[in-house]
């Protein structure tokens, strides 16, 4: 009964939402495209955005055929199996995005000129970035059944009576369960999103920090001005980074978490309910079920929550009001649901529910969920508050600059770190709650709820790179300022929206990676349940925390060398053209904009390789040298920094951003456009622009991509490493 519920609820709600991502993909593409001029650098965008998506995954496709093999060989071919599964539809997630964005952004300038009417254009902006959203979600999810209907349930892994299902590896001898072939399976997802993200991230910087430094603060020209030969670069970047890497980024956390919570109830029981009560099956199997059906039923409210603004009759002037209320709409579906799924599920199975530590009874599952729904948006608020120059933070960054560049790097960097205590707050107390009402369990279910209306928050952040590049094609196009000014008010009510799903990714990830620490200590447990507690002060572990502490420093700072060196060449052919070709600043000759496009797509190539490499790399080799207590030193020691120093990038280079937009719009008396003060801005916002785009998101990526490959890997490492050496055991220990 509980597989046809899977399948019946799942695949409707897979069918459902990819089917009206492609009614929405068809009816935005079918709308008018402008004239010869908005066509033509349409194509341009779309042109530099296909070919740096097509050179990036074939770099991605070596190593991943690489991985997938290893992974084949001595892990489990399922393991392998799996892990392309989630490359494929990760991959695939992000190339639809990208290519709606770059099919809606013109459309969406278009609209704007013909109607002039915000509302109706947020429609077709909103429509744009749905597809991208319900492609996430979607795809995410119909991975997930593939692979619990293939190896869970036809190869008979879920076939327990009272004892766990497993396979042994022919080559190491290791057995396996099906918690380490759904690891590959979202190990697959985060190889993509961390390429995506780093490569992305790492063009889109490096085409905008060119196009700052000298367009606005050496020329004076305005933002996205056609005389600047990194415009279209930049646009190309807008939709390579925060659309695609948002898109394969978000799919990663989406399918972490889920994935996190179903490991850590494999492993619960196998290590815990089985030993205590055998006949605790029924039990562990919904478990398993929950945060899977959970997911599809946040999948369909977010189907309903979409439609609302796109169904109405009279366009709304407020696109603020309108999104919210799109993502208010399937937040709520999926509490109402998910209560009823928990209750459903649950109820009926008594004194097994204190054994599995759900202390709140049938509803303890969706209580964590709720929780964590409301981490999320807690976190979310507090970054708004940071950021938003509608506060005082930002605003005193921006009154900073009357005092020059310096001051208003520091105030900014000041900001960022004072930024990190609430939302750190706000983490501690949802894990506190959800580890008391659920123990780990609880925690992943937090986590899940974090993410289950994925779509809605993907559709919103997708939908404001749109909005971002349609003001580039009207500014390129020569359009009357009015058009502009619907554009940029779309694109500065997305900024603030993005706020609240950054907390969310936040908050998902650290919660996400403890339940996969939990799963990875169970794993290298095996039977001897002493060994699950990590003693901080043994040599091995407290080394591990250390390095592991180490890590995100060092993976910072390898991202932000990368966009410096490509945004260094992007300075230099800018200032090249200007002083070369005269003509373009006077308007009587076009830049060569391909020049630019081709610097950043090879920087961005060529830079993308090591961090990403390091990533997975650094907690396999570690294992195999120092083994399973080292490596689980690292995971604490990467997860608490990593999680500081996301919050510190994400807040510090979006208050730049914003102190910048505060001056521009008139916040700051005497300044504007043009004046010292906005040159100074210009560059809290360059310093900002690597942290908050490319640095902060890859954070999140890093952690949970160490957790997953370090719990696939534990099975080998743990009995393979040096300090299995007779003469070298005792080195480390407590």
């Amino acid at each position: 009964m509980n597989l046809n519920l899977l399948t019946i609820i799942v695949m409707f709600a897979v069918v459902l939402g990819l089917g009206y991502a492609a009614l929405n993909f068809a009816l935005t593409k079918k709308l008018k495209e402008g004239n010869d001029r908005m066509q033509e650098i349409a194509a341009a965008i779309r042109e530099g955005a296909n070919a740096f998506l097509r050179y990036e995954y074939k770099i991605v496709s070596v190593i991943g055929a690489a991985i997938a093999l290893v992974l084949g060989l001595f892990i489990a071919w399922e393991t392998g199996v799996a892990f392309v599964l989630g490359a494929l539809l990760s991959a695939a997630a992000g190339f639809v995005g990208m290519k709606i964005a770059t099919y809606a952004n013109v459309r969406v300038t278009n609209t704007a000129n013909e109607t002039r009417h915000i509302g109706k254009t947020l429609k077709v902006a909103f429509r744009g970035g749905s597809v991208m959203g319900l492609c996430v979600s979607g795809f995410a999810l119909f991975g997930v059944l593939v692979v619990y209907l293939c190896f869970g349930w036809a190869a008979g892994m879920l076939d327990f009576s009272g004892a766990v299902a497993e396979h042994v590896n022919p080559i190491t001898g290791q057995s396996y369960n099906l918690s380490i072939i759904l690891s590959g399976y979202a190990l697959g997802c985060s190889i993509i999103a961390m390429f995506n993200r780093v490569g992305g991230g790492i063009y889109t910087k490096a085409a905008d920090m060119g196009a700052d430094l000298v367009g606005k603060t050496e020329a004076h020209i305005p933002e996205d001005d056609p005389r600047n030969p990194a415009t279209i670069a930049d646009n190309v970047g807008d939709n390579v980074g925060d659309v695609a890497g948002l898109g394969a980024d978000l799919l990663e956390s989406y399918v972490s978490a889920i994935m996190a919570t179903v490991i850590l109830a494999i492993e619960l029981f196998a290590h815990t309910l089985a030993l205590q009560s055998p006949a605790a099956s029924s039990l562990y199997q919904k478990m398993m079920l929950f945060p899977i059906l959970f997911a599809g039923i946040g999948l369909i409210g977010c189907v309903l929550g979409i439609t609302f603004p796109l169904i109405k009759r009279k366009a709304s002037k407020n696109p603020h009001t309108d999104l919210n209320l799109a993502t208010w709409i399937s937040a709520g579906v999926t509490l109402i649901g998910g209560c009823i799924l928990s209750i459903f599920l649950f109820q009926g199975e008594g004194e097994l529910l204190s054994v599995a530590k759900l202390r709140a009874g049938a509803v303890t599952p969706w209580i964590a969920a709720a929780v964590g729904i409301v981490a999320g948006i807690l976190i979310g608020m507090i970054s708004e508050y940071y950021t938003s120059y509608d506060f005082k933070p930002t605003k005193n960054i921006a009154k900073a600059s009357k005092e020059g560049t310096a001051l208003t790097v520091t105030q900014g960097m000041a900001t960022g770190m004072i930024s990190c205590m609430l939302p750190v707050v706000c983490l501690g107390v949802a894990i506190f709650a959800c580890y008391a009402l659920g123990g780990m369990y609880g925690v992943g279910c937090g986590a899940m709820g974090m993410l289950s209306f994925v779509a809605a928050t993907v559709s919103v952040d997708t939908y404001g790179p749109i909005s971002d590049n349609a003001g580039g094609i009207a500014e390129m196009s020569g359009l009357d300022s009015e058009v502009r000014e619907i554009t940029d008010k779309l694109d500065s009510v997305g900024n603030t929206t993005a706020a609240i799903g950054k907390g969310f990714a936040i908050g998902s990830a650290a919660l996400a990676t403890m339940s996969m620490m939990s799963s990875y200590l169970y794993a290298a447990a095996e039977k001897d349940l002493d060994s699950l507690l990590l003693n901080i002060i043994s040599g091995d572990t407290l080394v591990g925390a250390l390095l592991g502490a180490a890590l995100p420093f060092l993976f910072s700072g390898l991202l932000i060398n990368a966009v410096a060196k490509a945004a260094r060449k992007m300075v230099d052919e800018v200032r090249g053209q200007f002083r070369d070709r005269p003509g373009i600043l006077s308007g009587e000759e076009r830049p060569d904009y391909k020049r630019c496009i081709t610097i950043s797509s090879q920087g961005a190539l060529k830079q993308m390789i090591l961090p990403a490499v390091l990533a997975i790399a650094f907690p396999i080799v570690c294992g195999f040298l120092f083994g399973a207590q080292f490596v689980g030193g690292i995971l604490i020691g990467a997860t608490l920094a990593a999680i500081m120093l996301a919050i510190y990038t994400g807040n510090a280079g979006g208050a730049w951003d914003n102190a910048k937009k505060y001056i521009e719009s008139g916040g700051v008396e005497g300044a504007g456009k043009g004046s010292p003060e906005h040159d100074a801005a210009v560059v809290g916002d360059t310093v900002g622009d690597p942290l908050k785009d490319t640095v902060g998101p890859s954070l999140d990526i890093l952690i949970k991509i160490m957790s997953t490959v370090s719990l696939v890997c534990v099975v080998v490492f743990k009995n393979y490493n040096l300090l299995q050496i007779p003469a070298l055991q005792g080195l480390f220990g407590g």
